[in-house]
């Protein structure tokens, strides 16, 4: 037997915007905005499925769930991100460990990072040890400084085994 592991790394960013939710690793945070986009906008979940994706050459979040597509509009990313842990195990990948950080100026996410990860943990069917939950700041450069968005980026390593 052979075994791999990749590495993928996965990265989003979505405009703040008045009138929408902030949802971020599935955990709703009280904020007076919300970020734009097809689905719930999740950016961090949709930088975990980019890395994990990434990681098993399965494509990116756009080609599994396009924007656009009314069956996605307004969705759980959490729901997506359940749909990618399946497609890793059909291709007999196993996760090892998801690293990601949350980049926003406001508001302050230190109280919601362990919700966040037990929703990402739960989610793909892993233990909470294998998900780490960072949040930082720009230092007030860039659009993110400037509180016109949020980005998030993900690192995730997989491991598969064939005969």
């Amino acid at each position: 037997m052979v075994s791999k592991i990749r590495v993928g790394v996965g990265y989003d960013v979505h405009p703040l915007t008045p009138g929408r939710r902030l949802v971020l690793g599935g955990v709703d945070i009280p904020f007076d905005k919300g970020l734009d986009g097809w689905s719930d906008a999740d950016v961090l979940t949709h930088a975990v499925i980019d890395a994990l994706l990434g990681a098993a050459a399965l494509g990116d979040i756009g080609s599994h769930f396009p924007p656009g597509d009314p069956q996605y509009e307004g969705v759980s990313s959490l729901l997506l991100l359940e749909e990618v842990g399946s497609k890793l195990a059909q291709n007999s990948w196993q996760i090892g460990n998801i690293d990601a950080t949350i980049i926003a100026e406001q508001p302050k996410l230190k109280d919601f990072i362990d919700e966040m990860r037990r929703r990402l943990s739960k989610a793909l069917g892993i233990a909470l040890s294998q998900v780490s939950v960072k949040a930082s700041t720009s230092e007030g450069l860039g659009f993110v400084g400037r509180g016109e968005g949020i980005a998030a980026l993900a690192v995730a390593l997989i491991e598969g085994i064939s005969g």
